[in-house]
C-alpha cells in the first residue's frame, strides 16, 4: 500500500541540468534562488505508494480541509502559491507535488501518470494527513484527477473546484489545427517532440522549449512575464524523460464516462474558467457546470493559469465554495455607529521613511478633522514608529508576510537588486493584499491612504470593482529602471512592468481617487518608463500632484544646534559623526565597512565621535567592537540627532538623506550596488539639492572613508532649502476625499 516517512525531511528537487543552446529565458530561470514564501508550511513530509514518493505539504488547522490535487508534472504545488496563504487563515490546507515533479518521485513510467493512479495518489496524501473529508480543487488535469477521486471516494469529497479543467465533452468545431484547443491535440506536444531525440542534451533544449511554449499559450494575457518565468522553471524542475512518460497517458474522454463522473460528484461544485483560455476550450467548462448544476465564474480576460493571473477573484471565489461545502455562514460586514471618519494608512514597510512621513500627515489631517481616527495596517520596522507615536495598529496586521525579511533575503554585499526583488516577492504582495482585502471589507473605511503600499495600488487595479472606499496613492519615485548590466532582458521587463502601470491607470482612472508624489517635478528623473512610453517627468506630471517633500519636522526647530546638543549629551569639544543605514536590514555590510575606517578616521579627525546606529533590523551585538566607537539600535526620531551631528554616513535612502539635507548637515552616501531607486531616482534628487557626496561601496577603503569624512566634515553647506510644509499640503488634499 503505502508508508509515510519523516514530515520534517526536506529533499534537494532533481532539476533539470541545463545545456548550452538553450534560451536566455531558460537559461535565466534556472539555477536561480528559491524565491522568498508568503506562507511556509505547518508540516510537511512524504508518502510512499507503489513503490514512488510522494511529497506532500499541511498548512493551518482545523477540521475544515481544502485539498489543492496536482496537476500535469509539468508543474508542482509551487503553482498554488498565490491561494495558499490565503485559504490557510481560514481553512486547512493539504498541497502535493504530483508524481514527477516538485520533490516527489520520479517515474518512466506512463501507466503510473494515468488518472486512476493520480486519484490513488491522492487518497494515500489524504490518508497520510489524516484528512476525512476535504473541498478539493483541480487545475486543469487535475479536474480529471478529481473527478477519478470523487468516483473512487465520494465520502472523502465535500466539494469540488475545477480551474480551466480538462473535460473534453464538448464536440470539436470544424477549424483549422491552429485554431483548435490545445485540450484536444495532446496539450500540442506534438509541435515540439522533445522525446523523440535521441541525444539527451538535445531532448533537454527541445523540453524547455516545449515549456517556453506551452506556458505562454496557458498565460496569453500582457504583462505576464513573471508568471512565465515561474510556469518555466516549474516545469525545468523535471527532465524531459519524465515528462514523455505523461504525455500517452490515458485521460477520460468518452463523452458518457465524463457525463457519469459529472453527475455524480458529492457536494457542491464551483467551475473557473478563462474566456482567453487555449489550452482547454471554454465551452467544455461551461459544459461541465451544466452538467453538474454548479456555479461557472468566467473571468473574460484571463487564459488558462487563471489562479495565476487572477489571483484575487480565484481566492475569493474558492473562500466561498468552500465556505458553502462546510455549511459556514459568514457574518454580516459591521458598520461604524460612532459617527466619526475613519482612515486606514497601509504603510510600505521597506524602510522607515514611510512611516515617518505618514504619521506626519496623519497628525495634520487630525488637526483639519478633529475626532477623525486613523488606522494602520503595517509590519515591522513600521510598528516600531507607530507604537512609540502612539498609534493604534489593526490587529489584521499580525496576519501580513514579511516583506522586509524577503528584501533581506535578496541581498549580498551592499547589492540590493530591488528591481527583481519586488518581482519576486509577487505572493508576499498578494499574500498582503488579502489581508487587506478582508479587514477592508469588514471593517468599513473613509479613506484608504497607502504609501507605497504596491499590493493595494497592483490588485486594485487588477480588480476595480474591489474598490469601495476613497483611495488615495503616495509615492517619492516613479518608474523601474533598468541596471546597465541587466542587459536586453532587464530593460524588457522593467518596460514591461511600467507599460502594466500606465495601462493600470489609462484603463482604470477611477481607482486612484489622489495620487500625490512626495516631491516637486524638479525631482524626477529625465528618463523614459521604456521604448514608445511617455517620459517619466511628464507622465507623472499628468497623473499625480506634487506635495514637496514631506519631512515631518521643521528644520528650524533645530536652530540652536548647542542647546540640541547638549540635550543629546554631545560635547563642544567633539565632532559628532553619525552612521545610520535606515529601517531595513540591508545596511549591515556598509555598517561593518565604515566601522572598520573608525581607526583611520580618527587620525584624520582626532576629535571624532562615531555613533553607528543598527536600526531595527540589524542587531548591535552582531556588529563589530572598538574601543571609542559606539553601537545602538534603533533610535526614534534620528532626526534630532542627524540635526546635531558634525557629519553623517549613510546608505543611498532618500528619507536619511533628505533629513540631512533639510539640516543642511554635510554626509557620504553609498547607494546600493544594482538598487535603481538609489542609484538614479535617489542621486538625481540628491544632485539637484546639491546635497551630498556619493560614494562607491566598492571603492571604499579604510583610508578612502577617512579622507572624505575629513574633507566633508568642514564643507561649506550650500544645499536648496526642503519644503516644510509638505505634510499640510498632502493632508489638505486627503480631507477633500472625506
Amino acid at each position: 500500500m503505502f508508508t509515510a516517512t519523516g514530515s520534517g525531511q526536506r529533499a534537494v528537487a532533481r532539476g533539470v541540468v541545463m545545456t548550452a543552446g538553450m534560451s536566455a529565458l531558460a537559461a535565466a530561470v534556472s539555477g536561480g534562488r528559491e524565491q522568498s514564501r508568503a506562507r511556509y508550511p505547518d508540516d510537511e513530509g512524504y508518502v510512499e505508494r507503489g513503490g514512488e514518493r510522494l511529497f506532500y505539504e499541511v498548512y493551518g488547522g482545523g477540521a475544515e480541509t481544502i485539498f489543492l490535487l496536482p496537476t500535469w508534472s509539468l508543474l508542482h504545488a509551487r503553482h498554488w502559491k498565490f491561494q495558499i496563504p490565503y485559504l490557510a487563515r481560514h481553512f486547512r490546507v493539504v498541497a502535493m507535488d504530483g508524481l514527477g515533479n516538485g520533490r516527489s518521485g520520479r517515474c518512466r513510467e506512463t501507466a503510473r501518470y494515468e488518472v486512476a493512479e493520480f486519484a490513488r495518489d491522492c487518497l494515500a496524501v489524504l490518508d497520510v494527513t489524516a484528512t476525512e473529508r476535504a473541498a478539493m480543487v483541480g487545475l486543469s488535469r487535475g479536474g480529471q484527477y478529481l473527478l477519478e477521486l470523487a468516483r473512487m471516494a465520494p465520502e472523502r469529497v465535500a466539494g469540488a473546484a475545477f480551474i480551466s479543467p480538462r473535460f473534453p465533452y464538448t464536440a470539436i468545431p470544424q477549424a483549422s489545427e491552429a485554431d483548435q484547443p490545445l485540450g484536444h491535440r495532446s496539450l500540442g506536444v506534438e509541435r515540439h517532440p522533445w522525446w523523440r531525440h535521441e541525444d539527451w542534451g538535445a531532448r533537454q533544449r527541445e523540453y524547455a522549449a516545449f515549456a517556453e511554449w506551452f506556458v505562454g499559450r496557458c498565460l496569453p494575457e500582457p504583462h505576464s512575464t513573471k508568471g512565465i518565468e515561474d510556469g518555466v522553471r516549474w516545469a525545468l524542475d523535471t527532465d524531459a524523460d519524465t515528462m514523455a512518460a505523461t504525455i500517452d497517458a490515458a485521460v477520460h474522454r468518452d463523452r458518457e464516462t465524463l457525463s457519469q463522473l459529472a453527475r455524480g460528484l458529492p457536494g457542491p461544485v464551483l467551475v473557473i474558467q478563462g474566456a482567453l483560455d487555449i489550452v482547454n476550450p471554454p465551452r467544455d467548462a461551461v459544459a461541465l457546470a451544466e452538467l453538474t448544476s454548479g456555479q461557472l465564474r468566467t473571468f473574460p480576460d484571463a487564459g488558462h493559469f487563471a489562479h495565476l493571473r487572477k489571483p484575487v477573484a480565484t481566492n475569493l471565489a474558492l473562500r466561498d465554495f468552500a465556505e458553502d461545502a462546510f455549511g459556514r455562514r459568514r457574518d454580516p460586514v459591521a458598520h461604524r455607529p460612532d459617527g466619526r471618519k475613519h482612515v486606514l494608512f497601509v504603510c510600505s514597510p521597506i524602510g522607515l521613511g514611510h512611516a515617518q512621513r505618514d504619521v506626519a500627515i496623519a497628525r495634520e489631517l487630525r488637526r483639519l478633522v478633529p475626532g477623525l481616527q486613523v488606522h494602520w495596517l503595517a509590519q515591522d520596522p513600521v510598528t516600531r514608529v507607530l507604537e512609540v507615536e502612539g498609534e493604534h495598529i489593526h490587529p489584521a496586521s499580525a496576519h501580513l508576510a514579511s516583506e522586509s525579511t524577503h528584501i533581506e533575503s535578496e541581498s549580498a554585499e551592499h547589492d540590493l537588486h530591488c528591481f527583481q526583488a519586488i518581482r519576486r516577492m509577487d505572493d508576499i504582495l498578494l499574500a498582503n493584499f488579502m489581508v487587506f482585502h478582508d479587514l477592508a471589507r469588514d471593517d468599513r473605511y473613509d479613506l484608504w491612504v497607502g504609501d507605497e503600499a504596491w499590493e493595494l495600488d497592483y490588485y486594485l487595479h487588477e480588480n476595480p470593482r474591489q474598490k469601495t472606499t476613497p483611495f488615495a496613492w503616495l509615492t517619492d519615485f516613479v518608474g523601474f529602471l533598468p541596471m546597465p548590466d541587466g542587459g536586453e532582458r532587464e530593460a524588457f521587463l522593467t518596460a514591461d512592468h511600467n507599460a502594466d502601470m500606465v495601462d493600470h491607470v489609462s484603463g482604470h482612472p477611477e481607482v486612484r481617487d489622489l495620487a500625490l508624489f512626495v516631491g516637486n517635478p524638479d525631482d524626477i528623473v529625465d528618463d523614459r518608463l521604456g521604448p514608445q512610453l511617455p517620459t517619466i517627468r511628464n507622465w507623472t506630471e499628468q497623473h499625480f500632484e506634487f506635495t514637496g517633500y514631506v519631512t515631518g519636522f521643521n528644520p528650524a526647530e533645530f536652530s540652536d544646534r548647542d542647546r540640541l546638543r547638549h540635550e543629546l549629551g554631545y560635547q563642544d569639544n567633539e565632532r559628532i559623526c553619525i552612521v545610520a543605514v535606515g529601517g531595513s536590514g540591508v545596511g549591515a555590510d556598509l555598517l561593518r565597512r565604515v566601522i572598520a575606517a573608525f581607526k583611520a578616521c580618527r587620525e584624520a579627525v582626532p576629535d571624532l565621535r562615531m555613533i553607528v546606529i543598527a536600526g531595527p533590523r540589524i542587531d548591535p551585538a552582531g556588529l563589530p567592537a572598538h574601543d571609542g566607537l559606539e553601537v545602538v539600535g534603533y533610535v526614534h526620531n534620528l532626526y534630532r540627532h542627524l540635526a546635531a551631528c558634525d557629519l553623517a554616513v549613510v546608505q543611498g535612502g532618500l528619507t536619511t538623506a533628505m533629513e540631512l539635507t533639510a539640516h543642511k548637515r554635510p554626509f557620504l552616501y553609498f547607494p546600493l550596488r544594482h538598487h535603481f531607486e538609489q542609484q538614479f531616482h535617489v542621486r538625481h534628487r540628491l544632485e539637484r539639492y546639491r546635497a551630498g557626496r556619493c560614494m562607491t561601496y566598492d571603492a571604499a577603503s579604510p583610508e578612502t572613508i577617512a579622507d572624505a569624512i575629513a574633507a566633508e566634515i568642514d564643507r561649506t553647506i550650500e544645499y536648496r532649502d526642503v519644503e516644510v510644509d509638505g505634510a499640510a499640503r498632502a493632508a489638505r488634499r486627503l480631507v477633500e476625499l472625506l
